[in-house]
């Protein structure tokens, strides 16, 4: 073999060694659901306004191995919103998931993970948030636009009336979670829900303390403007942002500032280390219609500072097929001949000598009913390695 005829077969050698394996784990296996658990805190942590998200069911995963052992999980997973305010220091498995008749919200992910130190670490993910439609009965509460003025005065509202009833301590609204109606005889009910922080009330309107120690609680009220109850609940402790500097501030928002407040900062910190919480305010105004706005939180939508490729859309991974397992045969039984009924007849004397030397079987014709023959040689059902149970709906 010439030189250029060995470089040829050496460069496809090493071409099919480099090539990345893609193994398809269970998704209900102990090495899937350790990668959507670090995956479903990794982007609760980057999830700095609205509500926590709980795992919901493991839709696919794929670990692409490379021969130097490097190995990308990529995961696609389904997480559901949950009652618990991502400022809120109650653990993740004491929140409740929202039911579906209550407009559940759903966040479906793409996740890329690695594992680093025996730790899964999220590399990059992409999300897409939408609200469920499912299961909404006639007459039940119907979510409202963060921007919705009528909602956002009801607020305000019952956020008087708690300030009434405590003492030495003002409040104002920090972010609003959610808003919804209900049509009923007497009008329109209202309910929401709503994060609030201490307040500087000295002038009107009262201005949000910008201070890590202020007082911070989550408020849930009902009724209208005129007739209405509120109740707080107070954060001993505040939930701390991983990532603080990807907090982005929404276009809509109005962010508050009480320039002339004394904020207690120890002196050797930095800048960048100073803001260990989201945005003072994050309140969606009414520049927006009200039909535009959005109704619910919406997820990071993406984090890939390397593109990879593993998150594209247009990959060939949807042209992949998962091989199915062939039918069992017993190697004992001959295999059917379908021109065995016409054989015997014309080759019946034709082998005389050989069949005085050897025992030659008894052959019996048994009529076998079409389901069961095709019982037989149907390959096994193999079952699907992905997605995994659903853990709430």
């Amino acid at each position: 073999m010439n030189t250029l005829g060995v470089t040829v077969v050496l460069g496809l050698l090493l071409g099919v060694w480099a090539q990345t394996n893609i193994e398809r784990p269970q998704c209900d296996s102990p090495e899937a659901e350790e990668a959507a658990l670090a995956a479903q805190d990794y982007l609760n942590a980057q999830h700095t306004h609205g509500y926590k998200y709980a795992l919901n069911r493991i839709e696919d995963i794929k670990v692409y191995t490379k021969p130097d052992g490097d190995n990308t999980y990529k995961l696609e997973i389904e997480l559901l919103e949950t009652d618990c305010h991502v400022l809120d220091p109650t653990p993740l498995a004491n929140c409740t998931v929202r039911p579906k008749r209550m407009t559940a919200v759903e966040g479906d992910c793409d996740v890329l993970l690695k594992r680093v130190g025996g730790v899964m670490t999220v590399t990059a993910f992409k999300c897409k948030t939408e609200e469920s439609t499912e299961d909404l009965c006639l007459g039940c509460h119907t979510l409202l636009p963060l921007n919705d003025t009528t909602a956002l005065d009801f607020v305000h509202t019952s956020l008087a009336t708690f300030n009434n009833m405590t003492e030495n301590i003002m409040y104002a609204v920090m972010e609003v979670g959610r808003m919804s109606s209900q049509v009923v005889s007497g009008g329109a009910i209202y309910s929401a829900e709503y994060v609030v922080v201490e307040a500087n009330c000295t002038d009107d309107p009262c201005v949000p303390l910008n201070d890590a120690m202020a007082a911070r609680g989550f408020c849930t009220t009902r009724g209208s403007s005129i007739a209405h109850i509120v109740d707080c609940k107070m954060f001993l402790t505040m939930m701390p942002i991983i990532d603080a500097n990807s907090t982005v501030a929404d276009a809509n928002s109005t962010v508050a500032a009480d320039t002339n407040s004394t904020v207690a900062a120890d002196t050797n910190s930095t800048a960048a280390a100073s803001p260990a919480m989201p945005s003072m305010v994050h309140i969606h105004t009414g520049s927006l219609s009200p039909k535009l706005g959005l109704r619910y939180h919406k997820l990071t939508t993406l984090q890939d500072p390397e593109p990879s490729g593993f998150l594209s859309s247009e990959s060939a991974e949807s042209s992949e097929v998962v091989p199915v397992a062939p039918a069992v045969v017993d190697a004992a039984a001959p295999a059917a001949d379908p021109t065995a009924d016409a054989a015997p007849a014309a080759d019946a004397g034709s082998d005389s000598d050989s069949s005085n030397s050897a025992e030659v079987p008894v052959v019996v014709k048994i009529d076998v009913p079409v389901a069961a023959a095709h019982a037989v040689v149907d390959p096994i059902v193999v079952v699907p390695v992905c997605p995994g149970r659903k853990i709430f709906f």
